[in-house]
């Protein structure tokens, strides 16, 4: 099965690399920070190739269960306890500017809804009273709730969204812009002045890489800082008997859901529950977590429709739940792990990277001081 609900067939495709090529900057990987950084190399006039070994969006950015969620991994008064007050603050309005363009550049893939964070007991309702509390303190739009879902926060601002369809409407755009971009052409070798594939080699001045899942793989230079996981997903038939206007996160993140327009049901979780097989390269569905999260759909969720997909994507993860944005060889950028929330801080990290790879100065606060 392993395709995921986001995905309607309808993709013509992209030819792979065949022959060598010149380019200011090759891009490796065409999710939403790749394809990020391509937008923000055409808009700063640079020549740019961009690869994928699968499809546009075939990793996690098109397989991810559809949230957009301001902020970083952590919750907000996480990062700020982390981070310090006036950092936290400046990190979670830059994501909140990226929400609104990534409203403005593709606005049929995106629902801005809000989304809520549930608890699941007694311990978690009070830290979701700290989350809001921080919130609020620094001026972000925050509510308490209580619901047919549970009790938690609402966040007005975050939304839901088709994750393939946006990378897609990316990939359209960039190309009737002059972009030249491939499919099915994994990087066997990487450098700063050359991408060598099965079928020709991009010669360039400086390359970013734009995965999350295996990045380590790639760059064994990251290894012990960077731990790819599966995470596990599945979807039903329309089911009319439940309603959930905007997505939700229960039990600190680890479950999460949102019903799509049409009434089906999209549901990821229990990652923690899988045990060790989870820290995986495998993005194939496991049986142990596809059986928790069919529990779940009927026994919490109360949703009765047929399951008619199950899929798995393979995500990055750092220990401090901060992304990782860096030349990890000379001339050659890294950006990924995002730790499971990477739709909007990745979109930012990819225009970051490609500044930074072209040469312009930057300052943001998602980089180090």
């Amino acid at each position: 099965m392993n395709v995921p609900v986001w995905d309607d067939s309808k993709w013509p495709g992209l030819p792979a690399l065949e022959g060598d090529l010149e380019a200011d900057v090759c891009v490796v990987g065409l999710g939403g920070s790749g394809l990020s950084a391509v937008g923000e190399l055409l808009e700063l006039g640079r020549r740019v190739v961009g690869l994928d070994a699968g499809p546009v969006a075939g990793g996690a950015a098109g397989r991810n269960g559809g949230f957009l969620l301001a902020g970083l991994a952590k919750f907000y008064h996480e990062t700020v306890a982390q981070a310090g007050r006036e950092r936290a603050k400046a990190i979670y309005q830059a994501t909140l500017e990226q929400l609104e363009r990534m409203c403005r550049e593709t606005p049929e893939a995106i629902r801005r809804v809000g989304s809520l964070r549930i608890a699941a007991d007694a311990e978690e309702y009070r830290d979701c009273l700290e989350h809001l509390e921080a919130l609020r303190a620094d001026g972000f739009p925050a509510e308490p709730y209580e619901g047919p879902e549970g009790r938690g926060i609402l966040i007005p601002s975050d939304g839901a969204f088709n994750p393939l369809l946006r990378c897609r409407l990316l990939a359209r755009g960039l190309l009737g812009q002059g972009a030249t971009l491939f499919e099915q052409t994994p990087a066997l070798e990487i450098s700063g002045r050359a991408v060598r594939t099965p079928g020709g080699t991009v010669h360039c001045k400086r390359v970013i890489v734009a995965v999350d899942g295996r990045l380590e793989a790639l760059f064994p230079e990251l290894a012990g800082r960077v731990r790819t996981a599966r995470l596990q997903m599945l979807a039903t038939a329309p089911a009319p008997e439940v309603r959930f206007p905007r997505p939700v996160y229960y039990r600190w993140g680890y479950e999460y859901w949102q019903q799509l327009p049409d009434g089906r049901v999209a549901l990821g979780g229990f990652r923690d529950q899988g045990g060790e097989g989870e820290w995986t390269h495998a993005a194939e569905p496991g049986e142990a977590v596809q059986q928790r999260l069919e529990r779940f759909l009927r026994e919490h969720l109360g949703v009765r429709a047929e399951v008619t997909h199950r899929w798995a994507a393979s995500v990055g993860y750092t220990e401090s739940g901060w992304p990782v944005l860096e030349e990890v060889r000379p001339g050659v950028w890294a950006v990924g792990a995002y730790s499971g929330t990477g739709n909007v801080v990745g979109a930012i990290l990819g225009r970051l990277a490609a500044r930074l790879a072209a040469g312009v100065p930057v300052r943001s606060p998602l980089l180090p001081a």
